[in-house]
């Protein structure tokens, strides 16, 4: 077997062992931030990141709620770094946007942070704020799905078959389950380009 024919082969292993339900709730939940005028905010770090960013873009044009993601501003994100530290990055930014019991945070990870081992403590820190303040807490996580598991509303833990390849699936499955979500008819206002030209 090729290593392309492996990495497939664990991608519909996966898609087979996938928590449907976990993803149902979790439309239901953000069917209900909308309906309340609530935003999300997209956290997540490395590749994560780059999925909250282009998650973003889908839940505002194709879903129309409120979103956005810290990592999109670099001039913040360093200046909070640097002066602040690593590890609040996140709550401080969730503070000066007024996070509330409307709004949902939304957690793109591998490991889900966790504290006690110094992984991702941004993620564990806002998501502690988070709970505080009332806002739901979502996200699609790897591995156990660490600290986010642990306090999530809803969450979706995908499913680890093979342990030398976590971070691509995990990254890869975020994106899977996202546009899931934005096309799901509880969600989605929005008609998509090409769907749309070739009616």
């Amino acid at each position: 077997m090729s290593y392309a024919q492996q990495h497939l082969k664990e991608a519909v292993e996966i898609i087979q062992k996938m928590d449907v339900a976990a993803i149902e709730k979790m439309a239901d939940l953000l069917a209900g931030i909308k309906q309340a005028g609530g935003r999300l905010f997209f956290l997540g770090v490395g590749g994560s990141a780059g999925n909250c960013s282009h998650a973003v873009n889908d839940f505002r044009k194709i879903v129309g709620i409120e979103s956005y993601a810290p990592t999109d501003n670099v001039s913040e994100l360093t200046a909070r770094t640097n002066d602040e530290g690593w590890a609040t990055i996140f709550i401080e930014w969730l503070k000066v946007s007024k996070l509330s019991s409307k709004d949902a945070v939304f957690i793109f990870s591998v490991g889900g942070g966790n504290l006690e081992k110094n992984i991702s403590p941004n993620l564990a820190t806002a998501l502690q704020y988070a709970k505080s303040v009332g806002a739901k807490i979502t996200g699609v996580v790897g591995r156990d799905g660490g600290y986010t598991a642990k306090v999530a509303d809803a969450c979706v833990i995908v499913p680890t078959v093979n342990a030398e390849t976590i971070t691509p699936h995990s990254e890869a499955f975020q994106a899977v389950v996202w546009h899931l979500l934005v096309s799901h008819p509880k969600l989605k206002a929005n008609q998509t380009k090409w769907e749309s030209a070739v009616r």
